[in-house]
């Protein structure tokens, strides 16, 4: 810590290119690092807060897609000078880290500042690791959601890791699903996710979670809480007590990019580079057995990697969208028909979709290209991790 300290004193007042921004607001960042600089840290966190509050609102008015850089950078800026006072003012650890982590999930790192508030979450996490660990429930213990095995003929097709110009071919080019077996075994992942190991890793750190049994429905929800409250809420006391009324589940997330601990676990799958985009998009799915991703498409291919537990996916191709009732608006990528369960006098032409489906097992990777339509059910506490790539 001491170290970020001195990094701050010392860094070149962020706030130059900020001069556009309301007179009372500069004065307030300003003085942040005047009075940071000058050890005063109690007045130092009272005008980040201050800041942040300003700079809160212009965050949360409008579509988020129309918010301007520079709140977000500002947002990301006092963020650590607020982390690091409060650490200085001896707050609570997960205070000062969820600071931390709500400037990476709201913010975004100024092109010239050289502080990065990944590297200070994980600095503070590491100082005040967790020592309440959840233990793993013995897999005897969980229980399995029963399926009827998918008929042969409509099963998707499995191959051991095909070489890059054969799944190009066959494939990639034609845009055909496929499980690729065989090709994670060299991912850590594999031998050390676990339940305490995500707590002792990241057990303090904040993530949104979903709240809800799928995004579709009207009661559902996101909730800020850390990934130690997500384990016991939704997983462990989910074991304990059986299948509750609302899951809780950490989908679509970068949890990779938010903390790079859990980074080093993974290894992006070879076939991405045959896309014109050199990095993927990776995204985190971890949840309780009985989470679900109604069926929907992406306009990317994507490489969905399964490290623990079993998923059940079905799918159907993109020119079915006429029988899909697909919904308008911002869920535009996703249909009405549940599959599990399709109501035909709701949904009649429905009846003319034919899916295939496949239990995707713990180190399998499952090839969706792009506009593909699936939908995915965990049938185990699970971990999933996603690629996508155009």
């Amino acid at each position: 810590m001491e170290r970020i300290r001195t990094s701050l004193s010392i860094a070149r007042d962020p706030w130059g290119s900020f001069e556009q921004v309301h007179p009372v607001l500069l004065s307030d960042l300003k003085r942040v690092t005047q009075t940071f600089g000058l050890v005063q840290y109690e007045q130092c966190l009272a005008s980040c807060q201050y800041a942040l509050d300003y700079v809160w609102e212009k965050l949360n008015t409008g579509h988020w897609k129309d918010i301007s850089d520079q709140w977000r950078q500002i947002y990301y800026s006092v963020s650590y000078y607020k982390s690091v006072c409060l650490y200085e003012l001896h707050h609570p650890p997960l205070k000062c880290i969820k600071t931390c982590d709500m400037g990476i999930l709201m913010g975004v790192k100024p092109l010239k500042w050289d502080l990065c508030l990944k590297e200070l979450a994980s600095t503070l996490h590491k100082l005040h690791e967790s020592t309440e660990l959840v233990k793993d429930i013995p897999a005897a213990k969980i229980p399995r959601l029963e399926l009827i095995s998918p008929s042969k003929d409509k099963s998707i097709q499995r191959v051991s890791c095909p070489s890059l110009e054969s799944f190009r071919k066959q494939w990639l080019s034609i845009g055909q699903p496929v499980i690729i077996t065989d090709c994670m075994h060299h991912w850590p992942a594999l031998d050390k996710w676990s339940l305490a190991y995500f707590q002792t890793v990241a057990g303090l750190r904040t993530v949104p979670v979903e709240i809800g049994s799928r995004y579709t429905d009207d009661d559902w929800s996101q909730q800020l809480l850390t990934i130690s409250q997500f384990i016991q809420q939704y997983i462990v006391k989910h074991q304990a007590e059986g299948a509750p009324a609302r899951r809780g589940y950490l989908a679509q997330h970068q949890l990779f990019d938010q903390i790079p601990e859990l980074r080093d676990d993974i290894i992006v799958p070879e076939y991405c580079c045959l896309g014109e985009s050199p990095d993927p998009d990776i995204n985190a799915w971890f949840g309780p057995e009985g989470t679900v991703s109604p069926l929907h498409q992406d306009p990317k291919d994507n490489l969905l990697c399964q490290v623990k537990g079993r998923k059940l996916v079905k799918l159907c191709p993109p020119d079915m969208a006429d029988c899909l009732y697909v919904n308008e608006g911002m869920l535009a990528n996703t249909s009405q028909v549940d599959v599990e369960s399709i109501d035909l006098q709701k949904f009649p032409l429905a009846a003319k979709v034919s899916f295939t489906e496949s239990v995707l097992h713990p180190g399998e990777m499952l090839f969706i290209p792009a506009k593909y339509w699936h939908h995915v059910r965990s049938l185990d506490l699970s971990f999933s991790v996603s690629f996508w790539w155009s």
